[in-house]
């Protein structure tokens, strides 16, 4: 789908990221049903789950990265492009900062006794509650400026 308008354009990117925000609820039920299997995990299942978010998150990102583009260039808003570019920033951070904590939920699982696994969780999660906050911001910076021209 290639929006040759300014709107379409527009509501392209939110739902893009709508895709995103679903992508992750997928990972996140994914993980869960992952641990659920331990102590003899299924990595088999949850590899071809990574490999299928991995694939899911690099369409989306190459498709934003497109209206990044087009918006800049088509339609001479670099203003939008750089909150785009600041966005793509944030949600590879919060790519990483899932799977960090993902990997710290299975230390925790398997080592219930390790106490520093608990604070390690509580430390991921207060790090991605922030960069969320930096998200919301972001497209609320977005919306407000994308508004402004009509």
């Amino acid at each position: 789908m290639v929006p040759t308008d300014f709107r379409a354009l527009i509501e392209r990117f939110y739902h893009l990221q709508s895709e995103r925000v679903e992508t992750y609820q997928l990972f996140e039920e994914g993980h869960e049903a992952y641990l659920r299997t331990g102590p003899h995990y299924d990595f088999d299942h949850y590899r071809q789950l990574v490999h299928e978010i991995t694939q899911a998150f690099c369409g989306i990102s190459k498709e934003v990265l497109e209206i990044k583009g087009r918006l800049h260039n088509e339609f001479d808003r670099p203003d939008l492009s750089e909150h785009i570019e600041k966005l793509q920033n944030k949600e590879k951070q919060k790519l990483e900062m899932t799977a960090k904590l993902q990997l710290a939920r299975q230390r925790a699982q398997d080592h219930p006794e390790d106490e520093g696994c608990q604070e390690k969780i509580q430390e991921i999660k207060h790090d991605i509650i922030k960069n969320k906050e930096a998200l919301s911001e972001i497209m609320q910076d977005f919306k407000y400026d994308s508004e402004e021209s009509d």
